[in-house]
């Protein structure tokens, strides 16, 4: 393991960084991979929650974690102005069912999520008011058993598969912007280290530099399931911005209440 101490992007050395391999990445993919600081990073893909496993094991030194991460991690930093958010419905992460929610006696967690599950948890518990057993899932089979009062969370391009068969979907953007008011963030760029200024000023143009080429990105990347330009524009919202951040500080405050 590397020494902690040595300062990041110092003699050539490359920063570790952990990105989502889900579709609501590629405009931040695409400008990092178009960039000057391309040639400072070294790009780790993965889905969220071994992510964050990645973060905590020093693994990577900057990723894309899921906010529910953060009560795990002993200091943290979130980088730049960019994330993974949306200001209501976000078409990726929701609850599928063949029942009505009140008739859900089973919930399957999906694995690949933290703040999706985190998320869900806190929906059942104070705004649903439905106790059903749950399940960790352990691997992609679990989407089988959603059928008849077995639900399950699915997040990710996976979703978008899901939405053609459930009969129920309830997405968990809107049911949080309904009952709080305020945007929710999924994840930021975090790291647990000090990151030079200079590598975040880069960093950060890159990230802009990708969001302004929503139409390239669609053009590129042909997807019969879901329409790209309405969920790259409509339902995703990558800046972090105030209001984000209070939607950010709230999740993790009813989170880690007891």
């Amino acid at each position: 393991m590397e020494d902690k101490n040595t300062p990041l992007g110092v003699g050539g050395k490359k920063i570790r960084v952990g990105i989502v391999n889900y579709l609501n990445t590629e405009p931040l993919l695409y400008g990092l991979l178009r960039s000057p600081v391309k040639e400072k990073i070294d790009l780790v893909a993965a889905y969220p929650s071994r992510l964050s496993d990645m973060l905590i094991n020093d693994e990577i030194d900057i990723g894309l974690i899921p906010v529910a991460t953060i009560p795990e991690l002993p200091s943290y930093h979130v980088l730049g102005d960019y994330c993974i958010g949306t200001e209501g419905e976000i078409a990726s992460v929701a609850l599928f069912s063949e029942v009505p929610m009140a008739e859900i006696k089973k919930v399957y967690l999906d694995y690949q999520s933290r703040s999706s599950v985190a998320l869900l948890k806190y929906l059942m518990r104070e705004s649903w008011d439905i106790n059903p057993e749950i399940i960790i899932a352990k691997n992609e089979s679990y989407r089988d058993e959603i059928k008849g009062t077995t639900a399950g969370l699915v997040i990710g391009d996976r979703a978008f598969e899901q939405r053609k068969i459930s009969t129920f979907i309830y997405d968990l953007g809107s049911e949080w912007r309904s009952i709080t008011g305020l945007p929710f963030v999924f994840a930021a760029w975090i790291s647990t280290r000090e990151i030079p200024g200079d590598f975040i000023r880069e960093f950060n143009a890159a990230n802009a530099a990708g969001l302004s080429h929503i139409d390239e990105i669609v053009a590129a990347r042909p997807f019969t399931l879901y329409d790209l330009k309405k969920y790259y524009t409509m339902h995703l919202s990558y800046v972090l911005d105030e209001r984000k951040k209070k939607g950010m500080a709230y999740f993790l405050q009813v989170i880690t209440e007891k």
